[in-house]
């Protein structure tokens, strides 16, 4: 494996070699921080679609309606912000780089600023929890353009932490959301039964294909892939947790693009909101599963669109908070590094189904794009 520390070279599932990082590299989505940033931003998202941009204004007016200006850079600078403080709290001496996909800083100059600072042993944290191609792979494809497009490929080394959506510091924040959430509902509307509330666990959809190809293919998860899979389980831990298991919920997705003739997962949430009333429901728990912060799909999707749409047919609803900066999240981002530090055995790496701990280096054939097909990545066993 390429780019890989030595510990990670040969590719095991579980790195159990202690190893001395010089930094991490936090990776983000990124998004535009002004009006004018809004079209050349998504130019980017969608580089090599050949998408006109009469179309991408047609997304853009999300941004509009915020200034132009995405949620997601701020999200990412106080969460680097909490990271620190946690590495610091706990005498962790590594800096935190942090670097975008797709806008300023970009993880070219991310890469660059490790290097001018003598960090060549990178550990990357991507923002986001499950495994699907532009959850997972596409950031590992960017490691690898980020170093041949720097010329550092010689010099730095990039591991990356595993899909962390089983971690107790991930979910504990949405099972204290559902718990609030529910017992809000409740107090709101004394005469509002558990029965009546439908929880619904929200999360990007994404192309049918792209899902089943999730995951390495050995692990059979079926049509929906380790992406489905992964919200399925960790939503029945968040019910039994928060002490809901009585109540109704379903996993629901959002945010889907592309041509109508391509299928994407589905229900729809404001499909599956439109159904709720006929089966006797009266108030909704929203839960933005797939997310880790209030970005755009959160803040548009979700309580622009959804709320409406549980306003339209007379249903209470509450959006449930995204994990963020909460310290469980925070203290739990830190230990999926220091377990890569460390070398902490799997069997010792405490998570909450029966999925994880998800792997260190990918599998081979891990999370294809359908469409595009295999490019170099890191952190990964070729296909």
């Amino acid at each position: 494996m390429p780019g890989a520390t030595p510990a990670a070279q040969q590719g095991p599932e579980h790195v159990t070699e202690p190893v001395e990082y010089d930094a991490i590299l936090l990776a983000g989505f990124g998004g535009p921080e002004g009006q004018d940033d809004v079209i050349p931003f998504l130019r980017n998202v969608t580089s090599g679609r050949g998408i006109p941009d009469e179309r991408l204004e047609e997304v853009a007016h999300h941004y509009r309606h915020f200034g132009g200006v995405s949620p997601i850079n701020q999200q990412n600078r106080d969460l680097k912000a909490a990271l620190e403080a946690e590495l610091a709290g706990r005498g962790v001496d590594l800096p935190v780089i942090w670097g975008n996909r797709n806008w300023d800083p970009y993880l070219n100059d991310a890469l660059r600023e490790a290097a001018d600072a003598g960090a060549t042993r990178l550990i990357a944290i991507a923002t986001s929890a499950y495994s699907s191609y532009s959850s997972c792979r596409q950031y590992r494809e960017d490691f690898a353009d980020a170093l041949a497009d720097t010329g550092l490929g010689d010099t730095v080394q990039i591991d990356k932490v595993g899909q962390f959506f089983d971690h107790p510091g991930f979910v504990t924040p949405f099972v204290e959301g559902v718990r609030d959430g529910l017992a809000k509902l409740l107090a709101d509307d004394p005469e509002l039964s558990r029965d009546q509330v439908e929880v619904l666990f929200a999360t990007h959809s994404i192309p049918s294909t792209d899902a089943a190809k999730s995951g390495p293919a050995e692990r059979g998860f079926g049509e929906g892939g380790a992406y489905a899979a992964q919200h399925f389980a960790v939503a029945e831990v968040v019910m039994r947790e928060a002490g809901a298991s009585d109540v109704p919920w379903q996993l629901v997705y959002q945010s889907r693009s592309g041509p109508p003739s391509m299928p994407w997962l589905e229900p729809d949430i404001n499909d599956a909101i439109a159904e709720l009333p006929a089966a006797g429901r009266r108030a909704i728990v929203i839960v933005p599963l797939g997310f880790v912060s209030d970005h755009m799909e959160v803040l548009w999707d979700l309580d622009n669109e959804a709320l409406e749409t549980a306003e339209e047919h007379s249903l209470a609803a509450v959006r449930v908070p995204t994990p963020g900066t909460h310290p469980a999240y925070v203290a739990g981002l830190v230990d999926l590094v220091l377990e890569r530090v460390q070398g902490t055995p799997a069997a010792e790496r405490p998570r909450v189904t029966e999925l994880g701990p998800w792997y260190d280096v990918c599998r081979p054939g891990c999370c294809e794009n359908v469409r595009l097909g295999f490019r170099p990545a890191l952190a990964g066993i070729a296909p």
